[in-house]
């Protein structure tokens, strides 16, 4: 089968197009040709960094998280999928899984689910990463009606699908961004923008909840913006966040009585745990979304499978607005 593979990891490393030997199915797996796949910014740090980061696979290595396509065969012990299936999910593309950067892969049916039938296949590969990551931030959280939430970085892949979510959910939903083009995606689903470069954490936080702070905040950004999160986050209130790689002082933390939860979605993936999980949260993805509900922002920009560097560095060069797909 064609696929585009990594001989070498490290700053601008090309991909190259190789005939490979196409998957058969195994116990518990399904084979999907893929339709489209989606880059995450998790990709692209495996393209540069290679084995510094734990979950990179060995070389040459097919990347390649997300993808959406149909069945093409079931292996034994797999009962909820048949050939002919439109599926998506997020599956291989680390460790010793192979990615969907390739005509064909083999998925444990755990990890995916059907296909939203109001999606095209381009919108449903934007969605497994960044929706599972926005669905458990929020459900860890308590997400609910009567909940004022604020998601820091709501224009971004995890930050737009976790402001429709927290609406879906019942919740009055704020977001920060900046500029026309993020405070206008931001606004396109229902939040209340914040212009974080233009307000003070404690302005919009009187303006917005009587200077208590939110109930909820889910921070997309990270780093050191998670001290930020925290001095807008109320009492007893739950911050989600999906970046923590840093030593942080959590005295703020200590005295509002906050509970902090770290979001990485890749642990099923990694390590065989509750594989079963994502599965299902996809399958209420897509039901979210014919729902009408739930729909994610596409970069203008397309790819073919060729043109995989491409998409990588669109995504690595901040110019793109909304998730870089790959078709096939």
């Amino acid at each position: 089968m064609k696929s585009m593979i990594l001989n070498a990891y490290g700053e601008g490393a090309a991909f190259e197009p190789a005939d490979i030997p196409a998957p058969a199915a195994k116990a518990g797996h399904v084979v999907v040709r893929i339709a489209a796949t989606s880059v995450n910014t998790v990709d692209t740090m495996i393209r540069q960094m290679g084995k510094d980061l734990p979950l990179s696979p060995d070389l040459p290595a097919v990347l390649g998280m997300d993808f959406a396509g149909t069945v093409t065969e079931v292996g034994e012990g797999v009962s909820g999928f048949a050939v002919g299936d439109e599926v998506f999910g997020c599956a291989g593309g680390l460790a010793d899984l192979q990615g969907a950067l390739a005509e064909f892969m083999v998925a444990d049916a755990r990890l995916i689910a059907r296909k939203p039938k109001t999606l095209s296949m381009r919108e449903a590969a934007a969605l497994p990463l960044v929706g599972i990551t926005a669905f458990e931030g929020l459900q860890r959280a308590g997400t609910g009606a009567g909940k004022k939430v604020l998601v820091q970085g709501g224009a971004g892949g995890v930050g737009h699908l976790a402001i429709q979510l927290a609406r879906h959910f019942g919740a009055e939903v704020y977001a920060t961004g900046t500029g026309d083009k993020q405070m206008g995606v931001i606004e396109g689903f229902g939040a209340t923008g914040i212009d974080f470069m233009a307000e003070k954490i404690a302005d919009y936080v009187a303006r917005h909840t009587d200077g208590a702070g939110f109930d909820i905040v889910f921070d997309t950004v990270g780093g050191s913006n998670l001290t930020n999160s925290f001095e807008a986050a109320a009492l007893n209130a739950h911050v989600s966040t999906t970046v923590s790689l840093l030593e942080l002082d959590l005295t703020p933390v200590h005295f509002k009585g906050l509970s902090l939860h770290v979001v990485f979605m890749l642990i099923p993936m990694l390590y065989d745990h509750k594989r079963q999980d994502h599965g299902d949260i996809l399958a209420k993805l897509a039901d979210i979304a014919d729902a009408g509900a739930l729909r994610p922002v596409l970069d203008e920009m397309r790819f073919g499978l060729s043109d995989a560097g491409a998409a990588h560095d669109r995504l690595t060069g901040g110019k793109a607005i909304g998730k870089v797909v790959i078709e096939l």
